[in-house]
């Protein structure tokens, strides 16, 4: 099984406790512990939107959309249409879920499958959040990314620690799902590599310390 499939079959199994962290369902105790030791996620989510700006009348794609906290959040600021990518079924049902307390499903279309290996047209913009972390080739990746984003891309790299990354990589071995870690420096060769040539890398300060890089041709 590759990488990817072992990171779906995780996610999967995981869905409901994901999405927990993020709709704040959790009970205090565990919601302190999310803002403290898992900040990484609240902020590039503001991050994300905040690098987009205005969304009105433009389509929007998420890879890896998890239980879908992006995708709400974009058709709310104006995003006429999403399309959305995730390998999870479980994760899939619970942005559908999302999207049936709304009125916006017929904005949003779900695909089910692991990026690169899913036919996928153009958007204006193109969120990629918590997935570098579990693809083995970045490098191919990047570049079957950089043909799809019209305007401009946000993608996450979690970052190399000398104390997290080593006991991050023990615990998901546990779990049978292997990691990757990035410094600065490979995230913009890589991207750079890939055809962008606009590449802004800003490192989360704290917590996991991820990397949210803005991508532009």
């Amino acid at each position: 099984m590759s990488p990817e499939s072992e990171a779906a079959k995780f996610f999967d199994s995981f869905a409901e406790a994901f999405d927990n962290i993020y709709g704040g369902k959790r009970n205090f105790l565990m919601q302190w512990l999310d803002r403290r030791f898992r900040s990484d996620m609240f902020i590039r989510f503001a991050l994300t939107f905040k690098a987009f700006g205005d969304l009105g009348d433009k389509t929007v794609l998420d890879i890896g959309c998890g239980s879908g906290p992006y995708v709400v959040e974009a058709l709310n600021r104006g995003a006429s249409h999403m399309t959305v990518v995730d390998p999870a079924p479980n994760m899939l049902d619970l942005v559908r879920k999302r999207l049936e307390r709304t009125r916006l499903a017929n904005r949003c279309s779900l695909v089910m499958g692991s990026f690169p290996g899913v036919d996928l047209k153009a958007h204006d913009y193109v969120i990629v959040m918590g997935v570098m972390d579990y693809v083995a080739d970045a490098s191919a990746f990047l570049a079957a990314l950089h043909p799809l984003v019209k305007l401009s891309a946000v993608v996450s790299f979690p970052s190399k620690h000398w104390f997290r990354t080593p006991l991050r990589k023990f615990r998901y071995r546990l779990r049978r799902c292997p990691v990757y870690f990035y410094d600065g420096t490979e995230i913009r060769a890589l991207c750079s590599a890939a055809g962008f040539n606009e590449i802004r890398i800003q490192k989360i300060p704290g917590a996991g310390m991820d990397y949210h890089v803005c991508l532009r041709s």
